[in-house]
């Protein structure tokens, strides 16, 4: 009872993350689920059982809230969902033995990944809600992206949300929200690869229902939470715990001795740590320039609904110069206008 609860947990938090970033849930759980001594085929089959419920409802959320763009969703999930399907064939006729460095590596690289991309380069708030991108990437981008997530447990998010918020010419919550809804198709195609190559046997019921449960529940708040979380410090922090989780997995694998994992992992602390003080500085200076943006362009707008008045006269009707009861004004479609545009959006 106790595993379940924990794996309930683990999917809470896997899915507030994916929500709120674009990615990290099939990474999050897979990588624990491995530390707990699952096969890599048989943790990504479960991990992808319980996404094909979490995505459905992240992708139901995103939409609720207008963050996705129904062009971008089918153009990646369609070629996602083909390479999903085969690297869950592929990955399901490996060997314990061959396949857990395979996976451990692989996550390991996505994790390094997102801790560098998110502390050194964090994605800013710009470009248009609906995506300009067309076939010619998308198509490619979807077949890989689908094929790491497959193998790897996870990694849909990793390798296309960060590709298309590296271009800057789609907006972030329009990236977070498209690629979560596209994730539906992926993990439906890679459910059915590993069914097809493992059958049941073997998979716990009890595994997916617990983090399908935990990721129901959060999904909904990591919808909202997408425009409201530093991402810059959510993704340098998960980049770390996926390293920190996947270098154990392998240190088993290798036989390592103690004093290695030591070293390995004081190594690892200290780069985490530096990173994650520097994404945390980013953070707190992109919020103060955005503050800064904000109040410069109200102060404009006030200027120009000084300068629109007749000379001398006061409209008895302006509930800024007369007093009277707040309503809509000129400056609050500024207000409004400017959180939009000029807020980073964590992503």
């Amino acid at each position: 009872m106790r595993k379940l609860v924990l794996l309930t947990l683990v999917g809470l938090a896997a899915q507030l993350v994916d929500g709120a970033l674009g990615m990290g849930y099939g990474m999050t759980s897979s990588s624990l689920l491995l530390l707990a001594g699952l096969s890599p085929a048989l943790a990504s089959a479960s991990v992808h059982l319980a996404e094909i419920g979490t995505t459905l409802a992240s992708g139901a959320s995103h939409w609720r809230l207008g963050n996705t763009d129904p062009r971008l969703v089918v153009r990646l999930g369609l070629p996602g969902a083909v390479g999903a399907f085969s690297g869950a064939t592929v990955l399901s006729h490996l060997s314990t033995r061959a396949a857990t460095p395979v996976t451990a590596s692989l996550l390991i690289l996505l994790g390094a990944y997102v801790l560098g991309r998110f502390a050194l380069r964090p994605p800013r708030g710009s470009g248009s809600r609906r995506s300009p991108h067309g076939r010619r990437l998308l198509v490619p981008l979807g077949l890989v992206g689908g094929f790491v997530d497959a193998t790897g447990g996870g990694g849909w998010g990793p390798v296309v949300t960060t590709t298309l918020l590296t271009g800057g010419r789609t907006a972030p919550r329009t990236v977070v929200g498209s690629v979560g809804a596209s994730e539906f198709l992926v993990t439906v195609a890679a459910s059915a690869g590993f069914l097809t190559g493992l059958g049941t046997a073997g998979i716990s019921l009890g595994i997916v229902l617990a983090l399908l449960a935990g990721g129901l529940v959060a999904a909904p708040v990591a919808a909202w939470l997408v425009s409201r979380l530093p991402g810059t410090v959510l993704g340098t922090a998960v980049g770390g715990l996926i390293l920190a989780t996947n270098l154990r997995v392998l240190l088993s694998w290798a036989g390592s001795s103690a004093r290695t994992g030591v070293l390995l992992y004081g190594a690892l602390g200290a780069v985490w740590a530096a990173f994650l003080a520097l994404a945390v500085r980013k953070a707190r200076t992109t919020a103060k320039d955005v503050r800064e943006e904000t109040d410069q362009a109200l102060k404009e707008v006030r200027s120009t609904h000084r300068h629109d008045r007749a000379p001398g006269a006061a409209a008895p009707d302006d509930p800024i110069t007369a007093g009277g009861p707040v309503g809509p004004t000129p400056v609050e479609p500024a207000r409004s206008r400017t959180h939009a545009d000029l807020v980073v959006e964590p992503v």
